[in-house]
């Protein structure tokens, strides 16, 4: 397991399956749940962490199947991966917790917040379009996503993240406007824990449940009648080459509580990019 000054780790019941966490921060702080994207677990957030650690109970969570957690099929939809976080602050003892999400684990975290509003204080969703986009935005941006071909047919998906770990690490460069901003290390870190079985499946299984259900529920707009009353700021790259502006953008002038902010110059993995500002607007958020 990667090591970070000042981290402790644990884990936590949540339906049946043993989810590790990585702590950091006084354990009597405000808890924030941080939740990592796709092909990543909670080492993602590794920049974040020593600048919100002094001011918060930071747990960095693995979902079901990824980094140190175990997976089950059935807990890799978007409804299933939201009752987990909520099932997360149950297993922990916690009323209500901050909620700092990346990528597919942001697509959960949206979900989560509008269906159980009550259990987070705030969120804030880095790198994922949220669930009232216009219709003619997200046609306008599905090619984006040709690469989710490779990932959402069982059993190619899981073969690919296996097998073909360059086609991992490329999307992992791709990710961030500024290469530098993800070290050798690190992707290799990334593309060799998406290798192992249970997370190649929970790979697969993550991109297949969003095409299956989610773009079908996108569609016949079931989720137009959820309100984001968590009060959430979502934040995506200018050059973003997956969620470009635009994207994010569509829809969210009809939702209250919704706040869009463009940051200049960066683009797909804002933990590693923009760490410091990652963390300013969280105190911002939640500390106001």
């Amino acid at each position: 397991m990667p090591e970070l000054a000042g981290v402790r780790h644990g884990t936590a019941e949540v339906g049946g399956l043993r989810l590790h966490y990585a702590e950091a921060g006084p354990a009597g702080a405000p808890p924030v749940v941080l939740v990592h994207g796709f092909p990543q677990h909670w080492f993602a957030w590794r920049r974040v962490v020593p600048l919100l650690a002094g001011d918060f109970r930071l747990l960095c969570l693995d979902m079901p199947g990824f980094g140190w957690s175990e997976g089950a099929p059935g807990r890799w939809s978007t409804e299933a991966r939201a009752a987990d976080l909520v099932g997360f602050l149950d297993a922990l003892g916690l009323d209500s917790a901050f909620l700092i999400a990346h990528d597919w684990g942001a697509w959960a975290g949206y979900l989560a917040c509008a269906r159980r509003p009550e259990r987070f204080d705030g969120y804030l969703a880095l790198n994922m379009v949220h669930l009232w986009p216009e219709r003619r935005g997200t046609l306008g941006s599905a090619w984006r996503f040709w690469y989710t071909l490779a990932l959402e047919w069982p059993p190619l998906g899981r073969a690919v993240l296996r097998h073909w770990p360059a086609f991992t690490r490329y999307l992992l460069r791709r990710g961030p406007a500024d290469r530098s901003a993800l070290g050798a290390a690190e992707v290799a870190e990334f593309a060799e824990a998406a290798r192992v079985p249970l997370a190649a499946l929970a790979g697969e299984s993550v991109h297949r449940a969003f095409v299956v259900r989610d773009i079908a529920a996108l569609r016949r707009g079931e989720f137009r009648a959820l309100r984001p009353l968590t009060p959430t700021l979502a934040l995506t790259g200018e050059h973003d080459p997956v969620i470009p502006p635009r994207l994010l953008l569509s829809g969210a002038e009809s939702r209250d509580g919704l706040r869009v902010e463009i940051v200049p110059g960066a683009g797909h993995q804002l933990p590693e990019e923009r760490p410091e500002l990652v963390a300013d607007r969280a105190r911002r958020l939640f500390l106001r």
